[in-house]
């Protein structure tokens, strides 16, 4: 069996560019609702589940106020707004070369199920991935992406001796930290980590092509 016979990737900031898409759907959302944000919408709050962000950028935790927000954003995001996801270049042609090894690929994220899927359909990438697994996949929602990557290792009896996790920030790598796997950080996203964050052990990549050779690299 392959060194990393299962890549097990984040979405936003690694495999895709989603961010301009993702703040025109808060921005509209805010003037939807006629609120200003409390903090300024740029890329700085992509990352983290809608619900976090938007107390974040809301300034409150006021279940009426997030809902509401949390209402208008899906509104826009769920029906137009994802299709201006872009992908960073030479991710499919990575995410085609490892389908093609006989890799089994697999998705986890704190992006929301159903905008997840819509993504991946519209990029042509939905059959690369055997499963994909996000925050709200499970009610009660799942606690933390470490909690979610466990879960998934768990459900389809992955081993962590044979698996990576590939991740754009540092909740990525405290993520596969927690669940023993090795982290490889891409580089080329907006989340992109800096050198005096990278734990010593933590492997960084500069391309998808990179990223490739080094999981093919047996």
């Amino acid at each position: 069996m392959p060194r990393f016979q299962y890549v097990l990737f984040d979405l936003d900031g690694t495999l895709i560019d989603s961010a301009p898409a993702i703040l025109a759907s808060y921005r509209q959302a805010f003037a939807a609702a006629g609120r200003a944000p409390a903090v300024t919408i740029d890329e700085s709050i992509v990352g983290p589940p809608l619900i976090e962000t938007l107390q974040i950028l809301a300034g409150t935790k006021d279940p009426q106020v997030i809902d509401e927000l949390a209402a208008h954003f899906k509104a826009s995001y769920d029906t137009t707004g994802y299709r201006e996801t872009a992908a960073y270049a030479g991710v499919g042609e990575m995410l085609q070369r490892l389908a093609a090894s006989g890799r089994t690929l697999a998705i986890a994220t704190n992006k929301r199920l159903h905008p997840t899927r819509l993504i991946l359909d519209h990029l042509g990438w939905s059959d690369y991935f055997k499963t994909v697994y996000a925050l709200d996949l499970f009610e009660p929602r799942l606690p933390t992406k470490a909690a979610m990557i466990a879960r998934l290792m768990a459900d389809h009896d992955i081993p962590d001796h044979v698996s990576v996790y590939v991740g754009d920030r540092s909740e990525d790598g405290e993520s596969a930290d927690t669940n023993k796997l090795p982290f490889f950080a891409a580089t080329w996203g907006y989340g992109s980590l800096v050198p005096e964050e990278m734990a010593t052990h933590w492997r960084a990549f500069a391309s998808p092509a990179a990223l490739t050779e080094a999981l093919l690299d047996d």
